[in-house]
């Protein structure tokens, strides 16, 4: 039986993970992660797509949700209040991908902290917060109902990965690069920023998914999760790395034009009112409710 391996968040969307024990699931996401981003002077979000740096940025929300902490690369800490447009914070009209929607923006003087630990090409930068993530932004309506919503995460609440995949995808990276120990390296699974990593699958049976079970919670599986330039970036210290994993995802399971690697989800919400839907668990068994005949990648 497939198992729940690890979870992670991200509470500001692009910076450093948080990979705890357990999580709780919330209709547009894990409780926590991507409430706050980067934006520019327009309002558009600022990812490691912009500016790899981002990554190294550590974010750490307190226990009571009041405030939160970032640590710079540098060392330096820089604790803030969460603002709430209820409590007076300046509202921001915001974007991710095309879609606006409000925030509640950080005092100056965390914008200013920012300003002097990112690179000045980024112009002005604020931080904003998702004061209302349950009404705030529709997920795409070619995949969820009317009522269905999403953080600040790109596109949908959850993403989920497998162990054997990755390991599958390494093992094509060391073949693409024989004899070259530093091109062919294997990859670690926090490139690509998942929320769920479920072990003891097939590799590449998530594909195929359309229903799981993890622990008591279910989540339609309703896209692949095409990849970008974020993958070669080493998490750990904000660096490009070269063209893997991109160049291997193209020559062994592209569809189309999306170089595909692991699956998008939405929570299954029992009722309209339920906003906390449960609790996910390192360990949790995982159930393969509905599944379809994983298609297959286009080959080169």
């Amino acid at each position: 039986m497939p198992t729940l391996d690890s979870v992670h968040l991200y509470p500001v969307k692009s910076m450093y993970r948080l990979s705890p024990a357990s999580a709780e699931v919330q209709p547009w996401g894990l409780a926590g992660d991507r409430r706050w981003m980067l934006v520019d002077a327009e309002g558009v979000a600022l990812t490691q797509r912009d500016e790899p740096s981002i990554g190294r940025f550590r974010p750490s929300p307190s226990a009571d949700g009041a405030s939160l902490t970032l640590t710079g690369p540098d060392g330096a800490a820089h604790t803030l209040p969460v603002p709430t447009l209820a409590g007076g914070a300046e509202e921001a009209s915001v974007e991710v991908w095309g879609t606006r929607f409000s925030a509640a923006t950080a005092a100056k003087d965390t914008c200013a902290w920012l300003a002097e630990r990112l690179p000045a090409k980024l112009g002005e930068v604020r931080l904003v917060h998702l004061d209302r993530p349950g009404t705030s932004r529709p997920i795409d309506p070619k995949y969820a109902g009317p009522d269905e919503t999403v953080s600040m995460a790109d596109g949908y609440p959850l993403l989920v990965t497998t162990t054997a995949s990755l390991a599958e995808l390494n093992a094509r990276i060391a073949e693409d690069h024989p004899g070259d120990g530093r091109k062919g390296a294997a990859l670690p699974m926090e490139r690509f920023r998942p929320n769920l990593v479920v072990a003891g699958t097939e590799p590449w049976e998530e594909d195929g998914w359309r229903r799981i079970r993890v622990g008591a919670l279910e989540f339609r599986v309703v896209k692949p999760c095409g990849r970008c330039v974020v993958t070669t970036t080493d998490q750990e210290t904000g660096e490009r790395r070269g063209p893997e994993p991109l160049r291997a995802l193209a020559r062994h399971h592209k569809f189309g034009q999306k170089l595909v690697f692991g699956q998008n989800l939405i929570p299954v919400r029992p009722t309209p009112e339920a906003d906390v839907l449960g609790t996910l668990t390192v360990g949790d068994e995982v159930e393969v409710l509905e599944r379809v005949e994983a298609p297959l990648p286009d080959r080169r």
